[in-house]
């Protein structure tokens, strides 16, 4: 069997959300888009109360969140409502966020953002050599919800600019 394409070589899979209960909400760590040209954010969710849970992909300058903000430009999104009782993903209209539905289901939602598309990567605050500091470095955040909702999300890098089985750390 050929193996023409390995996620590992041609990736980076990067979790972002830890499975855990959504009751506050919570933001992930951010990452840096430096070395991808996009960004798909697969977020799970299981939602065992109605509460409906809002996912938010903020944009940032740094690792700490600099600057942190939503994204410039809407972004693709696929998602499945239900994935107990099929596998087929529905498109949702591009946008900055997504809100699930009531239905107590396992779900999934794909954002795919493509960072010259979706992120403010020419403007933000000037570093102490005038530099403008881009928004490139990616997290996904939560909305308050339920106790009973847990959430989950991985960050897929693909294609990288340096591809390998060792691409440079997008936690930097």
């Amino acid at each position: 069997m050929a193996r023409n394409f390995r996620l590992w070589e041609n990736a980076q899979v990067i979790s972002l959300l830890n499975p855990a209960a959504d009751a506050a909400g919570r933001t992930s760590q951010y990452v840096s888009l430096a070395n991808a040209h996009k960004a798909f954010i697969v977020a799970t969710i299981t939602q065992g109360n109605a509460a409906q849970v809002t996912l938010t992909p903020l944009q940032a300058q740094d690792t700490s969140g600099t600057n942190s903000k939503a994204l410039t430009a809407a972004a693709a999104i696929v998602y499945n409502a239900n994935v107990s009782a099929t596998d087929l993903l529905t498109i949702a209209a591009a946008a900055a966020s997504y809100q699930t539905d009531a239905g107590t289901n396992n779900k999934v939602v794909i954002f795919e953002i493509d960072p010259i598309e979706s992120m403010d990567l020419n403007s933000g605050t000037l570093n102490a050599s005038s530099v403008p500091q881009p928004f490139n470095h990616l997290a996904i955040q939560t909305s308050a919800s339920n106790v009973a909702n847990i959430t989950s999300a991985l960050l897929i890098l693909t294609p990288l600019r340096n591809a390998g089985l060792n691409p440079p750390t997008a936690l930097v």
